[in-house]
């Protein structure tokens, strides 16, 4: 295997949405396989009939785009190792089944479920690890026995020692283990089957997941071996916590990769978060995909488990928000403004500007569009704070905004230098200070205290609006009678 071409892989269940633990194991997978400049496989295990959905499929293929972890080898592009369903690979299954039993690696077994409670209850009552006791082991069973399971013969005095990528050297006596089934009554392969005949199958050569899956790998182990076949090298990741210090659930708010994209993250930032939620490159906290592939490493997969931090993703959202071009984030920020109501172009200058105001600002694409709806909602729908106008738009602002709004209207040009020009010209001469007028100037544009720079919030309005929305406070102020003044 030290010369064989590096192929990794991702194989989720379709039976729900791409979870985030999920989505961090991709990315170290296929992190990995970019690295080493090797192939990274997305295979679909959808062997559970009642819960699998091509709908749960799309979704998942989806979330995996969106996180830019784009596979070489898939049910969507092909490959030469297909099909990269399970439910397609039947045959496949049922060939090696029939290769370990006629190998004598593998047996038919006709223990009804019934027995096999027994035995179980059996050997917790002698306070034992419950396990097959071996009944149809020896019984040289043939295919005409009736229904039955195929049973794996696990040596029994052995041990499987294992080097895992991230915990060292692992393990684990023979004799703790039991016959485990390859093939259910039914005919469908179990986990442990299908997974070592795909792996084997596809020439996968490196498995990254997490340490939930430790146990399955002597298993596993044995199957290589009685196939002739070396194992992949296997590495066990510790999983994801919540704050908690409990496994990463529901409990503990979204938890899959759809959800924090529809609450307003880029998938820069899930990327850059997930990466570094159990894993390290010295102190360096903020990577993009690129940055990553370079400087990833196994030797950096910590072995203590990382806890979700909201905070933390939060900080990095704001990061990627403020360091992607603008005309990016105003692309991904559309469909928030959209679902406030509001009309587009959504994709123009003017939006451009209206994003860049406040996005230094915003920790998510939904403040993102938040703080931007003054820019396009129609001037009479501009909703204002009562709170803001009863403190701002009061009769002394009168005067200073109609010298304001006197000054703009001579302007020549409307951008941010020239705004600002004209209203700091006349601040200075007449010896007052921004924060005299910036704040009715504000309420007046936007109807709230709080939003972007003062300049950069006119220059996004536009000439005409921010006209015409400074008329209208001019208005109110002169007649702050009406307000309680």
């Amino acid at each position: 295997m030290a010369d064989a071409p590096v192929r990794l892989r991702f194989a989720p269940s379709p039976t729900g949405h791409l979870h985030i633990g999920g989505a961090r194991t991709a990315l170290f997978n296929w992190l990995l396989a970019r690295k080493l400049g090797g192939t990274f496989v997305l295979r679909l295990e959808d062997t559970d009939a009642e819960r699998s959905t091509r709908e749960f499929e799309r979704e998942i293929l989806r979330d995996l785009a969106w996180l830019g972890l784009i596979w070489d080898e898939g049910p969507d592009v092909g490959g030469p190792h297909g099909p990269y369903r399970q439910t397609e690979r039947a045959d496949l299954y049922r060939a090696l089944a029939e290769r370990l039993l006629a190998s004598g690696h593998a047996y038919r077994c006709t223990c009804s479920p019934q027995r096999l409670e027994a035995v179980r209850a059996e050997a917790l009552a002698r306070g034992e690890k419950p396990r097959y006791d071996g009944h149809c082991r020896d019984l040289g069973l043939g295919p005409s026995c009736g229904p039955h399971v195929v049973r794996f013969r696990m040596p029994g005095d052995g041990v499987v020692a294992v080097h895992d990528l991230v915990k060292g050297p692992v393990e684990i006596r023979d004799e703790e283990l039991d016959d485990f089934v390859l093939v259910r009554s039914d005919g469908l392969p179990t986990y442990n089957f299908a997974v070592v005949a795909d792996d084997h199958g596809m020439g996968i050569t490196h498995v990254l997941r997490g340490d939930d899956h430790l146990n399955n790998t002597p298993k596993q182990v044995h199957l290589y071996r009685a196939l002739d076949a070396e194992p992949p090298r296997f590495g066990h990741m510790p999983l994801i916590l919540g704050p908690d210090g409990k496994r990463l659930s529901k409990r503990h708010g979204a938890t899959s990769v759809g959800a924090y994209r529809d609450l307003g993250f880029l998938p820069e930032a899930l990327v850059n978060y997930l990466a570094r939620l159990g894993w390290a490159h010295g102190d360096l906290e903020l990577f993009d995909i690129d940055e990553l592939v370079r400087v990833f490493s196994i030797e950096g997969i910590g072995t203590s488990a990382g806890r979700w931090d909201m905070d933390k993703l939060m900080w990095v959202n704001q990061h990627w928000i403020a360091r992607l071009p603008v005309e990016r984030v105003a692309r991904d920020a559309a469909p928030f403004l959209a679902a406030l109501g509001l009309t587009g172009p959504f994709d123009d200058s003017r939006a451009h500007l209206a994003v860049d105001a406040v996005r230094s600002r915003a920790r998510t694409l939904v403040q993102v569009a938040t703080m931007a709806a003054f820019c396009f909602l129609p001037d009479e729908r501009l909703p204002y704070d009562d709170a803001a106008v009863r403190k701002f738009l009061v009769p002394d602002a009168a005067p200073l905004l109609e010298t304001v709004l006197e000054r703009l209207k001579r302007l020549p040009s409307w951008e941010r230098a020239s705004i600002e020009g004209a209203i700091s010209e006349w601040l200075q001469a007449s010896g007052l200070g921004l924060g005299a007028v910036a704040q009715p100037v504000r309420v007046a544009v936007t109807g709230s205290r709080v939003g972007p720079g003062l300049f950069e919030t006119l220059e996004a309005l536009g000439r005409d609006r921010s006209l015409a929305r400074l008329e209208r406070g001019l208005g109110m102020a002169r007649d702050g009678a009406l307000h309680g003044v």
